[in-house]
């Protein structure tokens, strides 16, 4: 497949969550996150401030997940929101809405829930509103 320069991932991962680690509660965070343990609550990034956020095989989220670039190898329970592009691989598993710009879903990827083409207007959408 052949993607424009923007939705390339960012190589660089700021913040690790270890396999081991489980946070309850919000996060904020700018740049790249990997995540490799448990969140209970909502990720997302500030408006101003496009990041990555990565969830790995082994990771899992409980809350609504919002980010300008995502992929996701893991499990998210709750809706997703990726402003630019969001990458689904073999493991991914959604139950939840995502609305997306940019889409790639491998094959073994699920979700359960639409999947909301945002378009233009992606940034007057509000994934906490549904």
């Amino acid at each position: 497949m052949f993607f424009r320069k923007s939705n390339r991932i960012q190589n660089s991962i700021d913040t690790l969550i270890g396999a081991d680690t489980r946070i309850e509660g919000d996060i904020h965070f700018s740049g790249g996150l990997r995540v490799d343990g448990t969140i209970r609550g909502k990720v997302s990034e500030p408006i101003a401030s496009p990041s990555t956020l990565i969830l790995s095989e082994h990771g899992s989220i409980e809350g609504a997940v919002s980010a300008s670039k995502i992929v996701i190898n893991g499990k998210v329970t709750g809706p997703v929101r990726a402003g630019q592009f969001i990458e689904l691989q073999p493991k991914a598993h959604i139950t939840g809405d995502v609305y997306y710009k940019s889409l790639e879903m491998h094959t073994g990827a699920v979700i359960e829930g639409r999947l909301v083409y945002l378009g233009e207007s992606a940034q007057e959408q509000d994934v906490s509103a549904n």
